[in-house]
């Protein structure tokens, strides 16, 4: 029997709803076998972020080169990093390592509208990670800011996307949570045919991850070794499920149930 694995590089999030918790429950949910490199460590619960704390960028490259000498990872998942030095020794590692199935994360802005990411490095996130990203998955804000465009409707949508595949990524999903609406509309783009997956929107303040968690499950089912779109109808499923299914747990914004797409199944 084939163990599927798949790599996070991602920070880690205390409180478990987002980065490499969120990666790791939902590659086990989805019966892949879960490994990290954490770039840094983070305090915080569901009211925010008390500390932040980088790791050395030579030890997160040491954790990236142990796993791809032993255990071989099917696909690797990238969240939030914070440097352009940490981003150009992590696409070096990963071409090194010839790490082809990349699905990258570009968490760059946060749920308030700040930059989480200096301009030098969204430069290098730009010029160095999307050239060798199999998918991107940004959100409305983060597709700004890799384009430079306003984004407000479906066609600016597909504009920004297109853009955004010429920069190098082969696919682009781009996630519509932060649009209005009861109807959320994610975005696939293969560099020749757009399609467009819909779900309705659970109105929520328990959504904290949710962006880690369906970049994750589109990286365990890539490392099955689905289709994209595959992968991406999967996401959405798993995504949509833990939403719904929510713990409301905390007292701001509460994480994802990782659980629910499983327990789903079961019953069904």
């Amino acid at each position: 029997m084939t163990i599927y694995k798949a790599l996070t590089i991602a920070g880690s999030d205390s409180g478990g709803g987002a980065g490499i918790q969120a990666d790791l429950k939902t590659f086990q949910e989805l019966d892949v076998y879960g490994m990290s490199a954490i770039t840094a460590v983070t305090a915080q619960n569901t009211l925010g972020v008390q500390g932040v704390y980088p790791l050395e960028v030579d030890a997160i490259v040491e954790q990236i080169k142990s796993v791809a000498a032993d255990l071989r990872p099917h696909a690797i998942k990238t969240g939030m990093l914070f440097s352009s030095q940490l981003i150009r020794a992590i696409c070096t590692e990963l071409k090194n390592a010839r790490l082809l199935k990349i699905i990258v994360d570009p968490v760059m802005v946060a749920k308030g509208g700040a930059s989480l990411l200096q301009e030098e490095a969204i430069v290098a996130l730009k010029n160095e990670l999307l050239p060798i990203a199999y998918v991107v998955t940004p959100n409305i804000p983060e597709a700004e800011v890799l384009t430079g465009m306003k984004i407000e409707t479906l066609d600016d949508r597909k504009e920004a996307a297109t853009l955004i595949h010429r920069l190098g990524a082969k696919h682009v999903v781009m996630k519509g949570g932060h649009d209005t609406g009861d109807v959320v509309i994610d975005l696939l783009f293969d560099g020749s045919d757009f399609t467009e997956l819909y779900h309705p929107r659970k109105h929520t303040k328990h959504t904290h991850g949710t962006g880690c968690t369906f970049a994750a499950a589109i990286t365990a089912e890539i490392a099955k070794g689905k289709s994209v779109l595959e992968a991406v109808k999967t996401a959405k499923a798993f995504i949509q499920a833990a939403i719904e299914d929510e713990l409301a747990i905390g007292s701001g914004h509460g994480p994802t149930n990782h659980s629910a797409y499983r327990k789903r199944s079961v019953i069904a």
